[in-house]
């Protein structure tokens, strides 16, 4: 194994370099690369964005150590399972061999191997072993996404055991904080003046950064709102419109019917999102797209929802699916269409061609919405961009909007200060295989949750105003060009936001000017326009005109459309339109 070996891998394995960074390491890792063997430090943490190129500048650090003589051994920790095998592939490559499929039982690997990849669960198991393995050899562990190691406390106390002794430890990370007052083993804090203690790393790049050299890809957040009705526990039935105040209660529920694959809501935002992945497949014609879903029911739901629009299967990845590493590998050197996924592509996971996403899960801690936003991140060439689709919900919408914010772990820090849901959060913390029980074990029953576009949220800006799925005004967003650089997203972002209030001033002024109808001609053009509705709806459905008119006479009450008022037709016309929206 040589140093020379590391110098070729590319600056963003798993994938090829960003533009303009191959055949060298990209400026922050080189910077960071030079900083760590200045100081030669036995602890050192790099925090760097999700996409920025970690993998690479760890390993080049583990080939200089090893050809110094600095150290002898590799233990590489991490948090799943698949990204053992993806840090032993990536180390393959620059010829140091690591076995990922590493057990406790064994005790020892094969002399083939310079070290092992194992998880911070193998390791809390069984400490003393990987003590005394660390030991044995001068060991390099380096640590992937190290706030992991403070999961749990039985975590933290067996990497911090198992490790103690390592000649050297490298801290890697793209999101340096917890949703928890759990300290990071071999991590500084410093007190802050706050009366809190604040993680200290050596190096930061942060995704501001990263998005100016090009290195990661702008994200385009489309966030979608719409109106909810569900039946409570107590038999009640509630409506409310998500993206408008809400109580803490009303909130959750109305989050919950709009993630409830029985409702439009979803199917919606679904077929909106296949739209956008359209468009950019114009440009990037391998790109892909990720459904992030809460439970394992939803996501088998969400696949059957995207088959129905695109006529494609989706692959389906479980957390307790043992082929679920080869399904994502598969999936990443694919040109398939859709990937639903329960947590298990939450961080970490390389799939470069992954450009939409749907974030279709209640989990909404800071750490997670960064590192699921994460796997759409990595840049591969010039003007590539990401689009996310979102519930208009305020927390989700405040971590949209502090993309480019970095963060640090803050412990002893109150937790209202986030601004975060305690309910949600609580949902949020839990790993489940069923579905979420708000209503524990009796039923929470949605009764309808439909879609509407609410904004564009890009680079702290917000763009656009609410319109119907399918609408011109949303189509705008929708078919932005794929390929486009930060400041050219800002640009059109701006020129249709402003056509759209343009246009809208143009179509209030000649209302306005428009001579006042007379009553009868007013009601001739209402009933003119309940009719033609009726007609669209006899097409689409197959009913008789007859029993469409009296089914809206049911549902809005009133007269037949002879003897309706102006205000009762004006009623039916507005039923009519909301199930053009809701029903397939």
């Amino acid at each position: 194994m040589s140093v020379s070996a590391a110098s070729h891998l590319s600056p963003s394995y798993p994938d090829r370099a960003a533009w303009g960074t191959a055949p060298k390491l990209r400026a922050w890792q080189q910077q960071a690369y030079d900083l760590y063997f200045s100081r030669e430090p036995r602890d050192f943490l790099t925090v760097a964005t999700p996409g920025a190129g970690k993998t690479t500048y760890a390993l080049r650090i583990a080939s200089e150590l090893l050809s110094r003589g600095v150290v002898r051994a590799i233990t590489i920790v991490t948090p799943t399972e698949h990204l053992k095998r993806q840090w032993a592939d990536a180390a393959a490559r620059v010829g140091i061999s690591i076995d990922p499929e590493f057990k406790n039982s064994q005790g020892a690997t094969s002399r083939d191997y310079i070290g092992v990849a194992v998880t911070y669960a193998q390791i809390a198991m069984h400490p003393a072993l990987h003590r005394a393995r660390t030991e044995a050899r001068k060991t390099l562990v380096i640590f992937d996404e190290v706030h992991h190691a403070g999961d749990a406390k039985s975590w933290g106390d067996g990497i911090r055991e198992a490790f103690e002794p390592a000649t050297r430890r490298l801290g890697l990370t793209g999101t340096p904080f917890r949703s928890d007052d759990s300290p990071i083993p071999f991590v500084t804090y410093v007190e802050d003046g706050e009366g809190a203690m604040r993680s200290v790393s050596d190096y930061s790049y942060g995704y501001g950064p990263a998005l100016a050299d090009g290195v990661v890809r702008p994200v385009i957040f489309l966030a979608y709102s719409g109106e909810m009705k569900w039946r409570t526990r107590a038999g009640d039935e509630i409506a409310a419109t998500l993206g408008t105040p809400l109580t803490k209660d009303q909130l959750s529920q109305a989050w919950r019917a709009a993630l409830d694959p029985k409702g439009d809501w979803i199917r919606q935002v679904i077929h909106a999102a296949d739209r956008r992945l359209t468009e950019v497949r114009r440009g990037v014609p391998d790109a892909g797209g990720l459904v992030i879903a809460s439970d394992h029911e939803a996501a088998r739901a969400y696949a059957r929802h995207i088959r129905a629009v695109t006529g494609e299967g989706a692959e389906v990845v479980l957390s307790d699916d043992p082929g679920a590493s080869k399904k994502i590998k598969d999936f990443g050197v694919s040109d398939r269409r859709w990937l639903v996924a329960v947590r298990m592509v939450s961080e970490g996971v390389d799939i470069p061609r992954l450009c939409v996403g749907v974030y279709a899960t209640s989990t909404s801690t800071p750490l997670f919405f960064a590192q699921a936003v994460g796997r759409f991140v990595r840049a591969r060439k010039r003007g590539e961009t990401a689009s996310v689709f979102l519930p208009s919900v305020p927390v989700l919408m405040g971590l949209a909007g502090e993309m480019e914010e970095e963060r640090d772990h803050v412990l002893g820090r109150r937790r209202d200060e986030d601004g975060l849901d305690d309910l949600l959060l609580e949902q949020a913390q839990q790993d489940k295989k069923q579905p979420d029980a708000l209503g524990d074990e009796l039923p929470f029953q949605t009764l309808e949750a439909s879609a509407t576009f609410d904004r564009v949220l890009f680079d702290g800006g917000e763009f656009g105003t609410a319109a119907a799925p399918g609408s011109p005004e949303e189509e705008d967003f929708i078919g932005l060009p794929g390929l486009l650089e930060p400041d050219q997203v800002a640009s059109l972002l701006r020129k249709r936001q402003a056509d759209q209030q343009a246009a809208k001033r143009k179509t209030k002024k000649s209302e306005e000017q428009a001579p006042a109808l007379a009553p009868h001609e007013q009601l001739a053009e209402l009933r003119k326009e309940l009719n033609g509705l009726v007609g669209a709806w006899n097409h689409r459905t197959g009913q008789p005109h007859g029993v469409i008119h009296a089914e809206l006479r049911r549902a809005c009450g009133g007269p037949a459309i002879a003897q309706a008022t102006a205000e009762q037709v004006r009623e039916r016309i507005a039923m009519i339109r909301k199930w053009a929206t809701q029903r397939r």
